[in-house]
């Protein structure tokens, strides 16, 4: 007994397959975008020629041109700023801590905020930058 089967040539070509492949790819990229960047604390950071990423754990200390402070988002005031690095350091006193301060704000707001992070016995800091584009050498 021979059995027959017939084999058509696909006329149409369906796509909603496709699109839903490429609609949960952009919402894969835009999703894993937005956790790069620190929401709602805004600083324009100054330029360098030479940064270097960080990788290891480290305390987020940013100071906006309005004089607003944040340790890793959470806004504190200049008064309390001491007794909350104390408590996010704990006993871990050589832990890194950055220091995102707004390139229009002087020089002595930031010593301060070393100076009490000093007093309560942190001893590393980094000064967080952008890096400078290139120049193109004609």
């Amino acid at each position: 007994m021979k059995f027959q089967t017939e084999n058509k040539a696909l006329t149409m070509f369906s796509v909603s397959s496709l699109t839903d492949v490429v609609f949960l790819l952009l919402i894969f990229f835009l999703l894993s975008s937005s956790f790069i960047v620190y929401p709602g604390i805004r600083v324009h950071l100054p330029n360098a020629e030479q940064t270097t990423p960080q990788s290891e754990k480290q305390i987020v200390l940013t100071i906006t041109e309005n004089g607003l402070y944040y340790i890793n988002s959470q806004r504190v005031l200049l008064e309390e700023l001491g007794e909350k690095l104390s408590e996010k350091l704990g006993s871990e006193k050589d832990k890194l801590i950055v220091i995102n301060a707004d390139k229009s704000i002087s020089l002595q707001r930031a010593i301060e905020v070393m100076d009490v992070a000093k007093n309560i016995g942190a001893s590393r800091f980094l000064i967080a930058t952008v890096q400078q584009p290139k120049k193109s050498r004609p």
